[in-house]
């Protein structure tokens, strides 16, 4: 079983720039899952600037449903970025039903997780804006937050990154 490493926030609070930090320091070749699924030129060049801060050293595997079948050695590294919109490509997958998809995930987590050495996972704090006005938003930020507090429950450490600051939790 990996050692797991979760960091949480908001968007654009520097999540992703600390995974990568992070994941430097314990590997000179990571590797990085993007979980994606490109829909529009803007999100297009969220991707690109990702990339763009990444060196050749990153080996990059796309993967946004079946992460559990990318190509992994026991010593890897991993940056998983990010379970946000991993979770999104489930819950659309299993037809909005949130307990399908979160079965499905958890499956998929666990085979990762026994897969290498040191798993980070990139993920976003949905739930702290009040309660949606409607029943698919309510289902999917319930998603998000089971998917989230598993994840947490296994993790050795969980930061949550606010405005490029990571506090500790765990």
């Amino acid at each position: 079983m990996a050692d797991i490493i979760m960091i949480t926030g908001g968007q654009r609070s520097g999540k992703s720039q600390l995974a990568e930090e992070m994941a430097l320091s314990l590997s000179p070749k990571p590797v990085y899952i993007a979980t994606a699924r490109v829909w529009d030129d803007e999100f297009r060049r969220r991707v690109e600037l990702h990339k763009l801060r990444r060196g050749p050293e990153w080996t990059t595997h796309e993967a946004p449903l079946d992460v559990a079948s990318v190509s992994l050695g026991k010593d890897d590294t991993v940056l998983f970025d990010c379970v946000t919109l991993w979770a999104t490509n489930w819950f659309f997958e299993c037809g909005e039903d949130s307990a399908k998809a979160l079965a499905a995930m958890k499956e998929q987590l666990d085979r990762l997780c026994a897969k290498c050495r040191h798993i980070i996972f990139v993920t976003n704090e949905i739930g702290l804006g009040g309660v949606a006005e409607n029943a698919m938003q309510r289902h999917f930020t319930d998603l998000q937050g089971y998917i989230n507090q598993h994840i947490a429950a296994t993790a050795s450490e969980v930061y949550m990154s606010v405005s490029g600051i990571p506090l500790r939790l765990k």
